[in-house]
């Protein structure tokens, strides 16, 4: 992915090691995709490969490496942290249904990917306003990037081996279930 959904670093184009922009920006890039996978003009097919490939591989590392960081914060509520997860087992599921709603374009698909970009775009409207305000208010800068270096690093390995597979959409959203 070396377009341009992944230059939203500070807006400005610069790099940083802040989990709480790095995520910001994923959810920007997000975003951007599906007006991409919108677009009938635009190249739906690989926006949405680059989508269910980010929307997997940041959920799993969020999961991973943020999401237990906060909950040792006393000013972290842990009921937004399990919210925030129930919330990417609906996003993963919404993906699973377009992923298997065939080509883009079609009545179900189109009808599909609303139904992700509704439950997506909630997660990310929740998160931003619970979780990502409660991180800058209680977790100092130098926890922020280590927390960032640990997710950048999981999300970096998780998109090397395209996450948003169908098969493996499949399997995440089976153990989500378990």
């Amino acid at each position: 992915m070396s377009d341009r959904h992944t230059d939203h670093a500070n807006g400005d184009g610069s790099e940083t090691d802040d989990v709480v922009e790095l995520i910001l920006r994923d959810h920007r890039t997000m975003e951007d995709l599906f007006r991409d996978m919108r677009n009938v003009e635009a190249d739906r097919a690989a926006a949405t490969r680059r989508l269910a490939d980010l929307l997997i591989a940041h959920a799993e590392a969020e999961e991973a490496e943020v999401y237990p960081a906060l909950r040792r914060y006393r000013n972290v509520d842990d009921e937004d942290v399990e919210h925030s997860v129930e919330e990417h087992t609906e996003g993963n599921e919404a993906l699973l249904a377009l992923l298997e709603a065939g080509e883009p374009g079609g009545d179900e698909w189109d009808e599909k990917l609303e139904d992700l970009v509704q439950a997506v775009n909630h997660h990310l409207d929740e998160e931003e306003r619970s979780l990502i305000n409660d991180a800058r208010e209680n977790v100092g800068s130098e926890r922020r990037a280590e927390l960032g270096r640990a997710f950048a690093r999981a999300r970096r390995d998780l998109l090397a081996t395209a996450p948003g597979r169908l098969e493996n959409v499949r399997r995440v959203v089976a153990e989500s279930s378990d």
